[in-house]
């Protein structure tokens, strides 16, 4: 795969994990993550963790008629005890890649509201992520939900706007770009179809950038076609598979995505017992 940022924020994760001798191969699945590192505690426990990357979750404080912080919070929530500000102070101090995902807040306000909160947390996020710019010479990821996928009525946030912003400030992260998603227990649970792959491939053509796509476990599956053509567009593009925490998936579904796609082109940042059964299966640790 291309690299991007060399010498510079942002760094291809792989090839920047086998430089340090973290990982032994170019495997997405040798990467360990560390999701919702939010609070304060949460943060502290993964500055000191063996993992490679941390996720974290960024909301504006104050809402729509407020100028509050940058926070580190995931809907439903909408307070913290940690800012992103604080939040970087721990991290920037670890070897470790950072991931941050700017939160839609669609199930606790009106679509408009959660796209001003979305799109109103992201510049100075990255206002503040400048100030620490010579210590992020590693790994880091920008995430937003940017297209509607399956399953859910949310929009997402403007793709125009989160893309200009986050490349005028820095041009070498890596983009994770997403899909709204839906998953019901009750109910079939459809998957990405050739619309929705289409779109982003449209939206990603032109981006110098490294992008990964963040998908959804229990939607994989069933749109293995999409996405493989998808991933397939560019050797910058890469997958990074998630789970929510009621989803129902199998070991077995993790195996399927492995086998029909370059271990070198997907990221498992996925929650227990599966991710470690699926280590397991796989032989990495």
């Amino acid at each position: 795969m291309a690299e991007a940022g060399q010498g510079g924020c942002g760094p291809e994760a792989l090839g920047h994990f086998l430089r340090l001798r973290r990982i032994a191969a170019r495997d997405g699945a040798a990467i360990r993550w560390f999701h919702a590192a939010n609070s304060k505690a949460r943060a502290r426990e993964a500055a000191r963790s063996d993992v490679h990357m941390i996720e974290a979750d960024v909301l504006l404080r104050g809402g729509r008629e407020g100028n509050g912080d940058p926070i580190m919070a995931h809907p439903p929530e909408t307070d913290s005890d940690n800012t992103l500000q604080e939040w970087l102070e721990e991290i920037v101090n670890t070897n470790k890649g950072i991931k941050l995902d700017f939160k839609s807040l669609s199930k606790v306000s009106p679509l408009p509201t959660c796209c001003w909160y979305s799109l109103g947390a992201v510049r100075p996020s990255l206002e503040l992520l400048q100030r620490v710019k010579q210590h992020l010479r590693r790994p880091v990821w920008i995430n937003a939900d940017i297209l509607p996928g399956p399953n859910t009525d949310n929009a997402g946030m403007d793709a125009e706007l989160f893309l200009g912003t986050v490349t005028s400030f820095f041009p070498n992260v890596t983009l994770s770009l997403g899909w709204t998603t839906g998953w019901h227990p009750d109910k079939h649970n459809k998957g990405y179809d050739w619309m929705m792959v289409k779109e982003m491939a449209q939206i990603c053509n032109s981006l110098p950038q490294l992008v990964t796509f963040p998908v959804r476990a229990a939607l994989v599956r069933q749109s293995i076609s999409e996405l493989s053509w998808l991933v397939q567009q560019s050797d910058r593009y890469s997958l990074t598979v998630w789970t929510g925490k009621e989803d129902v998936y199998s070991v077995e579904d993790l195996l399927y995505i492995r086998e029909n796609f370059d271990k070198s082109r997907v990221y498992y940042d996925i929650l227990e017992p599966q991710n470690s059964e699926f280590k397991k299966a796989i032989g990495v640790e």
